[in-house]
């Protein structure tokens, strides 16, 4: 089932996600409804925060053939280093795109859809996208990583198109 998106600057995107604390059928449904509606965006991670669940669980697929689905569950960054420069989109702030910096390897620690817990280690795209989408999951948009100048002209821009 496709779930809509929330956009920027939706006051439900600054909702801090709870840890889940049970993998059950709920969540699993959750998941599948959440690589649909990336899929369909399109897009390469979707948080749930982004579809107004406000649980800690990503979904990310960064292949060109949509064939390495990525679930998240109460993902952490245990450990992060180097740095790096990458231009940026989201889904809930469409046709904008901008330079962020991020670590450029990451270790992450996470329950899967079983809810068997697995660590990955992640640089360059992927690093990116689980950086990101972890931020959504703390009420924190790509954007905020800009100047004030540039998020100050992107509010302008978004609400003159909501007119």
């Amino acid at each position: 089932m496709l779930l809509p998106i929330l956009h920027y600057p939706d006051k439900r995107l600054r909702t801090k996600a709870t840890p889940i604390e049970n993998v059950d059928e709920t969540i699993r449904s959750l998941v599948k409804d959440m690589f649909e509606t990336m899929y369909d965006a399109p897009g390469i991670g979707l948080a749930a925060t982004q579809v107004n669940h406000h649980v800690r669980l990503i979904v990310i697929d960064t292949s060109e053939d949509k064939s390495q689905p990525l679930c998240l569950i109460n993902p952490e960054i245990i450990e992060k280093d180097g740095e790096l420069e990458w231009d940026e989109g989201c889904l809930s702030v469409p046709n904008y795109y901008e330079c962020v910096t991020r670590a450029n390897h990451i270790k992450v620690r996470a329950l899967n859809e079983h809810g068997e817990i697995f660590e990955l280690e992640a640089e360059e795209l992927l690093g990116v996208c689980i950086q990101h989408e972890i931020d959504h999951l703390d009420g924190i948009l790509f954007v905020d990583h800009l100047s004030k100048l540039k998020q100050r002209r992107l509010l302008e821009k978004t609400k003159k198109a909501q007119k």
